[in-house]
């Protein structure tokens, strides 16, 4: 028997199905019988052990790779995941490289909330008040009604510190641990963290330049999904955004579903140069449209909207109630004092026309030294390379540049290396600009 086979930790392993070979590894993990770094048996020897098929303990390891507890290193087999901090949206610690795959929206573009802040003053709110404020309440109604399927006399509204908060509270209210969720692939980060936090089983759904692909869904709700989270615009990482056709084809797939919970979040809304194309069709009972201002209004405004079924809305008011747990009064002041002034209005109309001016712009750069991508919508732009995006980021990292390379966004840890990159570049100067574009082509010709 192999070393791998004989420690005391992996003789403990123990379950005939692949859900309970992955919950026996977890509970030896959480005990302290496995250590960070320590081998996991071979799949063959483990399922020779246990008496199973060989793929259900494959399935076991793909179930523990996908929730982060280990990490498969191929012929070096499967190993305790050791701590590392998540990745995260935002600046890294870049010294003297210029950051280019912060995923931020432009200082100057963000509305002054100065004068918000003045006006938002008012009487005291008391415990036991409504959650939501009247002014803000009468304007999410008109920003929301039109895109939900429901007459807007009966649409309800929950209120959320932003749209992380607020797709953390839908799956928690409607999920257990280890239920399957349909996660684009690739996928936003946040989303990413809260299904591994939570204990969440994520199924891939791959993403094109129309949004999450009709076979992929397919695929995940045959396999038992009770919740899709997806991006109808602006997809982080890839800046897809749904088309009719697309949207109408998923709608008809998820017509046999109707209980399974469909979030969309729409987090880059007025920002977006595409219409809105939801998924959620009139008989579907279980949904929730999310907006954020997060994106428009500047990251310290952490509000979000969730406008959801009559069911869901009960059970999520149960975890918004006065004090700690509901969206300052303040904060939905000052939200709403920026979303009704027409000076802020058309500084976010700007905005939105600038990123993807920006984008399109550097798409231009690139395709004249040979790399062709899609502009797509949002505040990066999803560049793909030939070669292992990591080799490509390491060249760059040579010449001045941090980037981002798609591997960290990558639902399945087995999928093998991304040959993607993320490049924030809409705060770039024509001279940077137009050398980033002459980098990246360098660079990838060099790796490859």
């Amino acid at each position: 028997m192999s070393e791998q086979t004989s420690t005391p930790a992996a003789a403990r392993i123990a379950g005939s199905t692949a859900a309970e070979i992955a919950d026996s590894v977890r509970e030896l993990i959480d005990r302290g019988h496995f250590s960070p770094g320590d081998p996991l048996p071979p799949v063959r020897a483990l399922a020779e052990r246990l008496g199973v098929n060989r793929n259900t303990a494959v399935a076991a390891y793909r179930r523990l790779a996908r929730s982060g507890a280990v990490v498969s290193q191929g012929r070096a087999g499967t190993r305790v995941s050791r701590p590392a901090p998540p990745a995260q949206e935002g600046y890294a610690a870049a010294g003297a490289l210029r950051d280019v795959g912060t995923g931020n929206p432009c200082p100057a573009l963000i509305p002054d909330l100065a004068p918000a802040l003045q006006s938002a003053a008012g009487r005291p709110v008391l415990y036991g008040e409504a959650v939501i404020d009247p002014g803000f309440e009468a304007w999410a109604r008109s920003w929301m009604a039109p895109d939900v399927p429901v007459e807007a006399d009966a649409l309800r509204l929950t209120l959320t510190s932003g749209a992380v908060d607020a797709v953390e509270r839908l799956l928690s209210q409607a999920l257990m641990r280890d239920d399957a969720i349909a996660l684009e692939d690739p996928c936003f980060l946040a989303s990413i963290q809260t299904v591994r936090l939570g204990g969440y089983r994520a199924v891939p759904v791959p993403v094109d330049a129309e949004g999450m692909t009709v076979e992929g869904l397919r695929a995940a709700l045959d396999q038992g999904v009770r919740a899709v989270v997806c991006t109808p615009r602006a997809q982080n990482p890839t800046g897809a955004s749904r088309s009719a056709a697309r949207a109408a084809a998923l709608r008809e797939v998820l017509a046999e579903h109707p209980y399974v919970l469909v979030i969309e979040d729409d987090y880059y809304s007025m920002l977006s140069r595409h219409p809105f194309h939801t998924i959620i069709g009139p008989e579907h009972r279980r949904w929730a449209l999310v907006r954020s201002v997060s994106k428009f209004a500047g990251p310290d405004l952490c509000l979000a909207v969730a406008a959801t079924d009559p069911r869901t809305a009960e059970r999520l008011a149960l975890r918004l109630g006065s004090g700690t747990t509901w969206v300052s009064h303040l904060l939905q002041r000052i939200g709403h004092a920026v979303l009704r002034d027409p000076a802020a209005l058309a500084l976010i109309e700007r905005a939105g026309a600038h990123y993807a001016a920006r984008n399109a712009d550097f798409a231009g750069r690139l395709a004249r030294h040979g790399i062709v991508v899609p502009p797509g919508d949002g505040l990066s732009l999803w560049v793909p390379v030939p070669v292992p995006a990591r080799q490509v980021a390491d060249r760059l990292m040579r010449r001045g540049w941090l980037a981002r390379t798609g591997d960290e966004f990558q639902l399945d840890p087995e999928s093998g290396p991304s040959h993607h990159l993320r490049l924030t570049v809409h705060d770039l100067p024509e001279a940077d600009a137009e050398q980033l574009a002459a980098d990246v082509a360098a660079a990838a010709a060099e790796a490859g």
